[in-house]
């Protein structure tokens, strides 16, 4: 009976602990017009507005939509929170929040006898959501505090496809990217295929195939571009926590410069 009460305390404590730790994410809303797009947002410590800073944009999966600001942190929060990423890595990172109404992607969706079905659109108007991210990154991106050679963007699942959305209607933007589990149309590989990327996917995905991370990665490849793959083969969706825990992931990541 002790040892449980122990056991219990010591998870209190953790679950304490790291409640705190992602309260250094501040609580941020783009309003534009009637429409509001909730994030979070990390400075680095000893914060300094008179300096330039790389940024990290980090997108969500589907089941972290919502208006409550808080899911979206989580998957991949606690990479950011690390000592050793904050000492060695001084950036701002951002984690927006997709609309239960929306979507990251312009894809349609259809589910057949409890599989779904991407069918990811060229071109086309950004759904609702990107949208919002697209006009607020246009505005915090002029923000002096943002060293422009150096902004950075990721994903998973719903968010590894709205990585690649977002590369190819700012290709211009950002100096590398991940996506995890994730999917486009490879058509639309030509607008990023300069953008230094890392795609990750699980061999067992029976939630988003892994055929479309493959497939873009060999678009990439017929284009001259030779994106970093990593395939965990006998990982289901949840792929990112073998991708969080790729001790290059954020070293590669902050070694590209525009």
């Amino acid at each position: 009976m002790k040892k449980t009460i122990l056991f219990i305390l010591f998870c209190l404590t953790i679950s304490s602990t790291f409640a705190q730790d992602l309260s250094k994410y501040k609580n941020e809303n783009f309003i534009q017009g009637t429409d509001t797009l909730k994030y979070r947002i990390l400075y680095p410590e000893n914060f300094d507005a008179t300096k330039k800073y790389p940024v990290v944009l980090f997108l969500h999966g589907r089941g972290e939509s919502g208006n409550d600001n808080e899911k979206q942190l989580t998957h991949g929060a606690k990479l950011f929170l690390t000592d050793e990423f904050r000492k060695t890595n001084p950036a701002i990172v951002i984690f927006p929040q997709c609309a239960e109404e929306s979507y990251w992607s312009n894809v349609e969706i259809e589910e057949v006898s409890g599989k779904r079905f991407f069918t990811f659109q060229k071109g086309g108007e950004p759904k609702k959501s990107m949208s919002l991210l697209l006009k607020f990154t246009d505005e915090f991106f002029k923000n002096p505090i943002v060293d422009k050679t150096r902004i950075y963007v990721g994903g998973l699942s719903m968010g590894g496809m709205g990585t690649f959305e977002i590369l190819r209607r700012k290709p211009h933007t950002f100096a590398a990217a991940f996506a995890i589990c994730g999917g486009d149309n490879p058509v639309n590989a030509q607008k990023y295929k300069n953008v230094p990327l890392w795609i990750f996917h699980g061999g067992l995905d029976d939630v988003v195939n892994p055929q479309l991370s493959y497939n873009v990665y060999r678009e990439l490849k017929k284009l001259g571009h030779e994106p970093k793959y990593t395939i965990y083969l006998k990982a289901n969706h949840n792929s990112w926590d073998s991708a969080f825990a790729e001790p290059q992931l954020t070293p590669w990541l902050f070694s590209n410069h525009k």
